[in-house]
């Protein structure tokens, strides 16, 4: 089951971000705006395109996150492996992401920190950016 609806979800996800469903779904709607005097406006008219992207938006959700909680744990595992490969990386960082956010942000300043002391190196990321901008 789990290998069907991963198939299911990515190749639903391609197809949704391909410029050619914007077009249709485009279409579709101006299609659904035009046949509003056909059908006089009528409660109807607006029940079909509502129920229609409200339905299609709610699973659309599942199959988006399904994408990218993959996405999300194959760049984790690679990550995990450069750690793991590198001879002056620190395994403790392998796994971080099941902290919970603020144990996450204590890590975060801690090593900014910890790059702040080390001799000739900038503290924080806003120190990099600057330096940058500098040059141009």
């Amino acid at each position: 089951m789990d290998r069907f609806f991963t198939n299911i979800a990515t190749t639903s996800a391609t197809l949704m971000g391909q410029p050619l469903a914007f077009i249709i779904s485009t279409l579709l709607v101006i299609i659904w705006a035009g046949s509003g005097p056909i059908f006089d406006y009528s409660d109807t008219w607006q029940l079909v395109i509502n129920t229609l992207t409200t339905v299609l938006t709610f699973l659309a959700v599942f199959l988006i996150q399904n994408s990218q909680n993959r996405d999300a744990a194959a760049m984790q595992a690679k990550l995990d492996e450069i750690i793991r490969s590198i001879d002056k990386a620190r395994g403790q960082f392998i796994g971080i992401e099941h902290l919970t956010d603020s144990q996450i942000e204590d890590i975060r300043a801690a090593l900014e920190r910890e790059v702040g002391k080390e001799p000739g190196k900038q503290g924080t990321a806003d120190d990099t950016v600057d330096r940058l901008l500098d040059r141009y």
